[in-house]
């Protein structure tokens, strides 16, 4: 199937709103001559002469007077269509942004990133859903908008990712733990019962291969699937819980923290985002939201 010559609806508009070839050819900076051969050509495809000589000018024929409103508003479409995106105007965005992070983000991050999104476009609703694995799925499937968390074997490799921040990880416990009373060496570190953080079902933390470099073994006593469920238990036991510092500031209220006795490598926490969404004005806006909300509260 031949696809007709699309730029002929454009001609054929400007003909039929000048009612004159000379004049279509200066508005649409053609010769008269090659505006000629278009009007020849749009002849052919329609089937209808369009314009015929009346005296000195050029009338529409009924087949032109029908086409004429149609092919304005086809033109109209087409040119909205590829018009450059204008200017977004916040407070008349009316949207949905569903954020998938693991927990601590929203109890961290979500109050402040509410109050200020909501300022700018009070029609914007965020709505924040749990992260149980990094699969890049969601972000392929358009059934989540914006992801925060470490990058991994399993995303995508079209997602795209930017660093948000870095965090490291400590050692916690309860107020009056025998850890918060002396210096934490690693030995009394390994030694202590730990409380180990997996979400599937790994028997390792992130400070095990370093406590077996030192010819040490980690205790651990108890394994749960979650940041507030580890702070939890360290709150009212004598368990020890590693956690990401940053990630975890107001789950940690009441509890003493500890620097570990040995150095680990920082992780980073990036936003994601699928490729799609790159140019969405709205979608830059709550990137650059996000952003500014962690960058203030860690500075903070």
């Amino acid at each position: 199937m031949t696809l007709p010559d699309f730029n002929l609806l454009i001609t054929l508009d400007v003909l039929l709103t000048e009612g004159s070839v000379a004049r279509a050819a200066r508005r649409l900076r053609l010769s008269p001559s090659a505006m000629s051969r278009a009007l020849a050509r749009l002849r052919d495809t329609t089937g209808d002469p369009l314009l015929v000589r009346a005296g000195r000018g050029l009338v529409p024929t009924p087949r032109a007077l029908e086409l004429r409103e149609n092919v304005g508003q086809l033109v109209q479409a087409v040119e909205s269509v590829l018009r450059p995106v204008e200017a977004l105007d916040l407070k008349k965005l009316t949207r949905t942004f569903t954020l998938r992070n693991r927990e601590g983000f929203v109890e961290n991050f979500g109050p402040d990133l509410i109050a200020y999104a909501r300022e700018q476009a009070p029609g914007v609703t965020l709505r924040f859903v749990p992260k149980a694995d990094k699969d890049s799925t969601p972000l392929r499937d358009g059934s989540v908008d914006l992801e925060t968390g470490v990058i991994g074997d399993s995303m995508g490799p079209e997602v795209r990712a930017q660093a948000l921040f870095r965090d490291r990880f400590i050692g916690v416990v309860r107020m009056g733990h025998p850890l918060s009373e002396a210096p934490v060496t690693p030995a009394r570190y390994a030694q202590a019962s730990h409380v180990l953080i997996s979400r599937r079902a790994l028997y390792r933390g992130p400070a095990d291969g370093r406590l077996e470099a030192l010819g040490l073994e980690p205790n651990i006593a108890t394994i749960v699937s979650s940041f507030s469920e580890a702070l939890a238990l360290a709150r009212s036991t004598d368990l020890v819980a590693t956690v990401p510092e940053r990630s975890t500031g107001r789950l940690r209220a009441g509890l003493f923290c500890f620097p570990l006795p040995f150095p680990l490598a920082e992780i980073t926490i990036s936003l994601l985002w699928h490729p799609r969404l790159d140019a969405d004005p709205a979608h830059r806006w709550l990137r650059d939201c996000v952003r500014k909300v962690c960058t203030e509260q860690l500075a903070g």
